[in-house]
């Protein structure tokens, strides 16, 4: 599989969503590998952590925390100067926007002086975890939501390292002009139609995560130039949307396992409309209280989620374990047989050399 392959995922998805969670994959490979089986995450990792002359993605907050193209940081520059007047951001960062503001500078200064930070190297060892963030961290992630610094690389333990912005975007990027607030919300709406097909002003809008009167906006704008088309699907109350250049298929044929943060899946309500299928993560949910599993990745089967998936990585005995497998109402005969195809496919690309099995349960 060629650089040019995933580029060309990367740049039609137009982000890929980050997760801390590494029980099969972390999350942004996964939907790279849904969409084109065995590739080398090191493309991903090189284009998003490498060396700044072969850089094609940066880490910003777009759905969540994501990596993005190079090319969409002119478009969210709205976003970080919205963070910059402490407008942005959790409520226990906007304080560094303002009255704690020289405490952030101060961080700055190190960072600039000393070269890439993280939050462990003012804290020593043993900081603040992920739900327990010290004002250190809150420090940190305030400059990086307005623009400050940005992810330099992440380290083993997936420790996000913190430098200047312009020692990692490239100038050329950083050169760009700013698009207007309005002409930046209008061509990140084109980008989320363009990602999803069809789509509700809801669904648009939640892909970057616009308000809902910039998104309504955008959407008016497009749909006057004939960029989105109005269209009607059965069953769906609200008005949906088509970009005009969108292709249709005759016929879908397809097997792929989708992660938890697929951007085809991640907005719940619209998984429902599109495939009567209702979806909700259980990782937080405790055990005994868990329907399908912990890290449950849906099947989808052509044009249909046809099962659900509970997986695991088993590096130590290099096993990818399906601890049960869950059929939706209706699954075709060959979704057993097509199922363990692709897990077997997962199970190469994670370089495990076997495929455990649990129940099939309906």
């Amino acid at each position: 599989m060629d650089q040019g392959r995933l580029g060309r995922i990367i740049d039609r998805l137009s982000l890929h969503q980050i997760d801390s969670v590494n029980v099969l994959a972390r999350a942004h490979y996964l939907p790279a590998f849904s969409r084109l089986g065995n590739y080398d995450c090191g493309l991903i990792d090189r284009a998003a952590w490498g060396r700044k002359g072969e850089r094609r993605l940066f880490e910003y907050w777009a759905h969540e925390a994501s990596l993005l193209p190079l090319a969409l940081q002119p478009l969210l520059r709205w976003r970080m100067a919205q963070a910059d007047r402490g407008e942005a951001g959790w409520k226990s960062m906007r304080a560094f926007a303002g009255e704690r503001r020289a405490e952030a500078e101060a961080i700055l200064t190190r960072i600039r002086k000393e070269g890439p930070l993280a939050a462990s190297d003012f804290e020593g060892k043993g900081g603040s975890g992920w739900w327990t963030w010290s004002d250190t961290k809150h420090a940190l992630e305030w400059l990086f939501w307005s623009g400050h610094v940005t992810t330099a690389t992440r380290r083993r333990s997936f420790e996000r390292v913190y430098d200047l912005t312009e020692r990692v975007i490239p100038a050329r990027i950083l050169s760009l002009p700013t698009p207007s607030d309005q002409d930046a919300h209008r061509a990140l709406i084109e980008r989320a139609a363009r990602a999803h097909g069809v789509a509700t002003t809801t669904d648009l809008r939640d892909y970057f995560r616009l308000k809902p009167e910039q998104a309504s906006a955008a959407v008016a704008t497009l749909a006057e130039e004939g960029v989105l088309v109005p269209v009607a699907v059965k069953g769906w109350s609200h008005k949906a949307w088509l970009h005009r250049d969108a292709k249709r298929p005759r016929r879908v044929r397809s097997a792929a396992l989708l992660a938890p943060f697929d951007p085809l899946i991640w907005e719940r309500a619209r998984t429902e409309r599109l495939f009567d299928f209702r979806y909700r993560i259980e990782i937080y949910t405790p055990a005994e209280k868990r329907v399908y599993g912990y890290y449950v990745l849906p099947f989808l089967l052509d044009d249909r989620i046809v099962a659900r998936v509970d997986l695991k990585a088993d590096r130590q005995a290099s096993r990818l374990i399906a601890h049960r497998i869950h059929l939706e109402p209706g699954a075709p005969p060959d979704t057993i047989e097509r199922l363990t195809a692709e897990l077997r496919r997962m199970a190469d690309w994670l370089a495990q050399e076997d495929v455990a099995l649990g129940p099939v349960l309906t």
